[in-house]
């Protein structure tokens, strides 16, 4: 898809706001036949009038347009476009009090370039989508603005294409060579540690999760360090579990195991992001790891009952195998927050059913320890239209994870099991160090379509980051 700023050509792309009047006598015959009143996400194809061909496209009430109202809005028009094979259309940026015209069109392009996604390279008789050019007519400079906007869905969708890859073809140690492969061209300082390296470090946790399969753990470690002047350094943390068959707990339905390729979300999100913001090179410094493993079943598998060590020194008592993302997560946030001593960190995990159960495929289920550093995620979050609830956590909590036998339990049981999830990674945050846990069970990897969300993999929250770290 291309776009270009102030050149008049293609189908005529005309925005409307509910109750607005023009003069416009297709747009007259429209409202009078009550097809179409310009009430948020309607679009009424004419084609031709009088030799001219137009598409009115409603926004809704103008003192209530949201940002993220404009990508739904020109993903669907953008389909509109395919469907009545038009490939050029021309679109005027209106003029809105509280959306400011950069912020308008870099929604418009992020909305139109989610219509283009798709993951079809294993289908045989698949066909090419039509370039599609959109004409961007406005009186400000907005080059930059589409780049940017370019580069944001670039990083979404190379998060998109990892996390939908299937587990034949995507295991640590080819996630491992993506990441070099994609990343260190772009400045990113890859070290990739292999089973005997990990062995070293002192990632039990991470080895006895990933032991009984034969495609053995990798510890990949991404640096991005682009502000000499700054010595504040953020951690992202990414669940790489890159196929889960939830081990001796075993799954138990085949039904809930075919999509376990995508139990690697987390990461997925995390190299989406660092592809992002070294594209852009923002003036931040990121160091993000990912603990790579698979979690089959085997003689060799690590078994409910077992009492295993972590690189923090701290023993996990394993009462479900299947409750593997937070042990592998032990071993990578203490790694992250003690050893490289970052000063924030993030965790992205697509780590419990529990989270599906209370906010569905809608909302990420988010946990801290500090509320200021959540606050900045949060209005980076409600920018990006990727939609975070917070939950509570306290001792009440805590105190479901304690073991009579060793430091901690690796499940607090069924009851409140997003929040206890979130608080077994809490135990291993070393020196105090501000953080987020972001469990995206429901939202990484949809059952249908949601908005301009496709099925599948989303790339959930590589906006989110990339606002964050980006401001």
């Amino acid at each position: 898809m291309k776009f270009n700023v102030n050149l008049k050509a293609g189908i005529s792309i005309e925005i409307v706001f509910e109750g607005e009047n023009k003069d416009n006598r297709v747009l007259t015959y429209a409202k009078d036949k009550d097809l179409f009143s310009g009430k948020l996400g309607e679009v009424y194809s004419y084609l031709p009038f009088d030799g001219d061909k137009q598409i009115f496209v409603g926004l809704g009430k103008k003192e209530e347009l949201k940002e993220d109202e404009v990508r739904e809005v020109f993903f669907k028009l953008v389909k509109v476009l395919l469907t009545n094979k038009e490939y050029e259309a021309q679109v005027e940026v209106p003029s809105i009090e509280h959306v400011d015209k950069n912020t308008f069109v870099k929604a418009l392009v992020e909305g139109s370039l989610h219509a283009t996604y798709r993951f079809d390279k294993y289908k045989t008789d698949k066909k090419e989508l039509p370039e599609i050019t959109i004409n961007i007519l406005t009186n400000k400079d907005i080059s930059e603005d589409i780049k940017e906007a370019e580069a944001v869905i670039e990083g979404i969708f190379f998060a998109r294409d990892l996390v939908n890859e299937r587990a034949e073809y995507l295991y640590p140690e080819t996630l491992a060579d993506i990441a070099k492969s994609e990343l260190s061209p772009l400045g990113v300082e890859v070290d990739v540690y292999d089973e005997k390296q990990c062995e070293e470090l002192g990632l039990k946790g991470l080895l006895a999760v990933g032991r009984a399969s034969e495609r053995k753990p990798r510890f990949i470690v991404m640096k991005y360090l682009n502000n000499k002047n700054d010595n504040e350094v953020i951690g992202l943390v990414g669940k790489g579990v890159t196929y889960d068959t939830g081990g001796y707990s075993i799954k138990p339905t085949a039904n809930s195991m075919d999509i376990m390729h995508c139990d690697m979300g987390g990461a997925g999100t995390v190299l989406g992001t660092m592809k992002l913001i070294a594209t852009r090179k923002i003036k931040k410094n990121v160091i993000a790891v990912v603990g790579a493993c698979e979690n089959m079943v085997s003689g060799n598998s690590y078994k409910p009952g077992d009492i295993i060590p972590t690189l923090s020194g701290k023993t996990v008592e394993v009462l479900n195998t299947d409750a593997e993302g937070r042990i592998t997560l032990a071993d990578s946030v203490y790694y992250v927050t003690n050893e490289l001593k970052v000063n924030k960190v993030i965790d992205l995990a697509t780590l419990t059913g529990a989270c599906l159960v209370a906010l569905g495929e809608v909302y990420t289920g988010a946990v801290t320890n500090n509320q200021e550093f959540y606050n900045e995620l949060s209005q980076a979050a409600k920018s990006a239209g990727e939609r975070v609830w917070q939950m509570p956590a306290d001792d009440s909590f805590r105190k479901l994870n304690k073991s009579s036998v060793a430091d901690i339990k690796n499940t607090g049981g069924r009851l409140g099991g997003t929040i206890t999830a979130g608080l077994f990674i809490e135990y291993f945050v070393a020196n105090n160090v501000p953080w987020i846990h972001l469990d995206i069970a429901g939202t990484a990897y949809l059952s249908k379509p949601e908005k301009y969300l496709p099925k599948g993999a989303t790339g959930i929250h590589v906006k989110t980051l990339y606002n964050l770290l980006n401001k």
